[in-house]
């Protein structure tokens, strides 16, 4: 708790714990919250993969110039996190490559970020939930 003035008696809460009335415990998300909103980060994160398979494979097919199989097989292995299978012949075909595999490991990071961040908030509830204030 924060004083307004020295010498007075009037509190301004800090954190939100101090705003909840005394005695009172704060509860962990119901299964049902949890599930809801696994889902819907899920559901995210399954068009961020998609959209960039998309992006990937348009320019492994138009820059690079590999067929669409191949193309389709280096983005989603870069997405995977597993690396590129082909070998890209061309200057901006490696340019793009290279751009490419840097922007997978981004979204591999992000992916996992937004499945797991349902569970994340999970635990920062169960960590917080027998706290009590005394003054």
């Amino acid at each position: 708790m924060i004083y307004v003035a020295a010498g007075t008696r009037k509190q301004i809460p800090t954190v939100a714990t101090d705003i909840r009335p005394q005695g009172t415990r704060m509860r962990p998300p119901s299964r049902r919250h949890l599930l809801r909103h696994f889902t819907a980060q899920s559901v995210r994160a399954a068009v961020l993969v998609f959209a960039s398979l998309l992006l990937g494979m348009a320019g492994y097919h138009w820059i690079a110039g590999l067929p669409w199989v191949d193309a389709f097989e280096n983005a989603a292995m870069l997405l995977g996190g597993m690396g590129p299978i082909g070998k890209v012949a061309t200057r901006s075909g490696k340019i793009f490559a290279g751009v490419f595999a840097l922007y997978a490991g981004l979204v591999f990071l992000v992916v996992t970020a937004l499945v797991l961040s349902p569970v994340f908030h999970f635990v920062l509830h169960r960590f917080h939930w027998e706290e009590t204030h005394s003054e």
